[in-house]
């Protein structure tokens, strides 16, 4: 009985943490995407610092390990880059290591949930 639930907890933990995975997929069309996006040029102008990952199982939780995906159906979010910040829903920065990844303005986190 305690390895079934030992099985189950695990299990359980896997699929939550996939839910909240910050696998992401760029559009072609902004009719598409689940949200816009604009690049700025300074981390101070971001609304989150976005590390890219190049590995999907590192791509965990919602604070910037971003992961792009081949596919549509394999994102959590569809993102389509705006050419201006006014269009955007939210700013983001690159930054060139995983530790920097971080949220600055976290009235917009629930965005990537």
């Amino acid at each position: 009985m305690k390895n079934k639930l030992l099985l189950f907890t695990i299990v359980l933990s896997f699929f939550i943490s996939e839910l909240k995975a910050q696998k992401v997929f760029s559009t072609n069309a902004a009719y598409k995407a689940d949200l816009k996006v604009f690049v700025v040029n300074a981390a101070y102008k971001a609304d989150l610092l976005v590390y890219k990952e190049y590995s999907a199982y590192k791509a965990k939780g919602n604070k910037g390990l971003w992961f792009f995906t081949k596919a549509a159906y394999q994102a959590k979010k569809k993102i389509y880059f705006v050419d201006a910040a006014y269009k955007a829903d939210l700013k983001i920065y690159f930054v060139k290591s995983e530790y920097q990844a971080k949220w600055k303005k976290k009235n917009k986190k629930q965005l990537m949930y």
